[in-house]
């Protein structure tokens, strides 16, 4: 089982949450495709025999339909974060967030269903998720 689909034992993860984080994954690569290094990006283009653009269409597109998976109120938080974050989910380990480095409340951390539930950072907003400690 993936980090993604457990985070603490059999617990799964919320689908929203799983979304977000998968979105924060293409939006990562479809930076790196669009400012990175021009000349390391066109030695990979010829190793791999790709197209950038046409790279970047298939992850704007991937990103569109994930987006459309998403809730009203979480895809409106996601759009505020996104512009400003490389990182918009974010673990919490030992009871801080690592999206600001933040001690998060005790009963937040410890709450029996928080991967069933979608939380946020009351310091830096970012959607958080308790990491497996093993």
């Amino acid at each position: 089982m993936s980090a993604a689909a457990s985070t603490t034992g059999n617990e799964p993860m919320n689908p929203q949450l799983m979304t977000l984080m998968e979105l924060q994954d293409l939006r990562a690569q479809h930076k790196a495709l669009s400012g990175g290094e021009t000349g390391l990006m066109e030695e990979e283009t010829e190793r791999f025999n790709i197209d950038l653009e046409e790279a970047r269409e298939h992850l704007e597109e991937t990103i569109e339909e994930l987006e459309g998976r998403l809730s009203e109120s979480v895809l409106r938080r996601y759009r505020i974060l996104a512009p400003s974050r490389d990182r918009i989910v974010v673990p919490v380990i030992r009871g801080v967030c690592y999206g600001c480095f933040v001690s998060i409340p005790t009963a937040t951390a410890g709450e029996q269903d928080i991967h069933q539930s979608l939380r946020s950072c009351q310091n830096c907003g970012c959607f958080i998720y308790v990491a497996s400690s093993t």
